[in-house]
């Protein structure tokens, strides 16, 4: 009997064993797989289910989207002509042990012309943003209103009172006109509104009230058009949004204005020190802005582009991008001209920006501006003979190197009415 009890609680730890292993292997593997599995995918509306699984590419691993195909989905949610709509992938080892959710990022097949042509923004913002606080000299000494009141830089004041402000004149008027009296704003921060009292101060300087403030709601510069639409004359250009250049926040856009821009010269770019293309305004409007993201300005231009340098290309997902050889389109003379350069590197295909890295090839760009200079951000990338991409950034230690980004993150980003 005692040799059948410890047979038996022998063959149980046995069990036991077993079981715990099964679920250390188990938890190895989903661990694994989880690591090797993306995060997205990035694919065709005219694509399967079994090849959305097949981009996955694990082994063992099935991908479970219901069981409609992509395009009857997206026709059922009636956004058949979208650009870009997003659904999820459910994956399963041997099609039953459950492991991560895929983001399965869609995109309809479309051509679009390369630009490479500068332009012109003036930006108006929508709301003001408080790019500094200071301390206002008092017959008492120093106070900060703005701050004890909780204003931090990088906050957007959006009313005053139940009134809208989009200007700094509205605001410094309100102020100017207290008599010292609260003052209620309303705020934005972080995506958050804020309802925050101010009692300005008076000057001792100037004998006016004060805050302590310093405000932005408006910014000009130029760029570079990475892509126009064959469609309806949208474009997109930079790769990045235009952002406030005290406290990096991507700018509300409440309008903004487009224009012609004529280079004039070129400051080369050495190491240390980035390099600029440097343009005039030129007289008149050319087109409208109307969306300012974090990847890329977006717009309809008024008047008819000369396209005479390029035709239209199918756009390359972030998977068609390799390294190797590529061409850029950009101006830094008169007209735009095509440049050799080589995609070096890619490393963030999850992040929103700075995706890889590229690297100008072409003596005659090199010779003129030492490699990316600013102003050449939006600068489309092809590669293998599709648009894949814009250059966004100088890599400030070697101007012949910079970032660039995905073209499907700038379309991801496209206004609907540029669709």
């Amino acid at each position: 009997m005692k040799r059948d009890t410890q047979m038996q609680n022998k063959k149980v730890k046995n069990a036991f064993r077993i079981i715990f292993i099964i679920c250390i292997i188990s938890i190895a593997t989903i661990g694994i797989y989880d690591f090797i599995i993306p995060d997205t995918i990035s694919v065709f509306s005219n694509i399967t289910d079994k090849e959305i699984t097949r981009e996955i590419s694990v082994p063992f691993v099935s991908a479970d989207i219901e069981s409609v195909p992509i395009s009857e989905r997206v026709s059922q949610s009636k956004a058949e002509d979208r650009l870009y709509s997003l659904l999820s992938a459910n994956t399963k080892i041997f099609g039953v042990l459950p492991l991560k959710k895929v983001n399965v990022d869609v995109f309809r097949e479309i051509t679009l012309y390369p630009g490479g042509m500068p332009f012109g923004v003036r930006l108006y913002t929508d709301g003001v943003i408080v790019a500094g606080v200071s301390g206002v000299e008092t017959a008492n000494g120093k106070k900060t209103p703005a701050v004890n009141a909780g204003i931090k830089v990088g906050d957007i004041i959006k009313k005053i009172g139940e009134n809208e402000v989009n200007t700094t004149d509205e605001i410094c008027t309100a102020i100017e006109q207290s008599g010292g009296k609260k003052i209620a704003f309303t705020v934005v921060r972080a995506n958050k509104e804020l309802n925050i009292e101010i009692e300005p101060a008076l000057s001792e300087t100037d004998k006016m009230y004060r805050a302590g403030m310093w405000l932005r709601d408006s910014t000009a510069g130029i760029g570079t058009v990475t892509f126009i639409s064959p469609n309806n004359n949208g474009f997109a250009g930079l790769g990045h949004g235009i952002c406030d250049v005290d406290t990096g926040i991507v700018m509300p856009l409440r309008k903004g204005t487009v224009v012609d821009v004529s280079i004039k010269g070129i400051t080369k770019g050495v190491t240390g020190t980035p390099g600029e293309l440097k343009g005039v305004f030129l007289p008149g409007r050319t087109g409208s802005l109307i969306g300012n993201k974090t990847c890329g300005v977006y717009g309809i231009m008024s008047e008819k582009i000369d396209l005479s340098h390029s035709e239209p290309l199918k756009i390359g997902l972030k998977d068609d991008v390799e390294i190797g050889d590529a061409e850029i389109y950009c101006t830094i003379s008169k007209d735009v001209e095509k440049y050799t350069a080589k995609i070096v590197k890619i490393g963030n295909k999850e992040g929103e920006q700075k995706n890889f890295v590229i690297k100008i090839t072409d003596k005659r760009l090199l010779e003129a501006t030492g490699g990316i200079v600013q102003g050449m951000s939006g600068s489309p990338i092809i590669q293998n003979g599709k648009l894949v991409g814009a250059i966004t950034h100088v890599l400030v230690n070697d101007p012949t190197k910079g970032y660039g980004i995905f073209i499907e993150n700038m379309l991801k980003n496209m206004p609907e009415i540029m669709e």
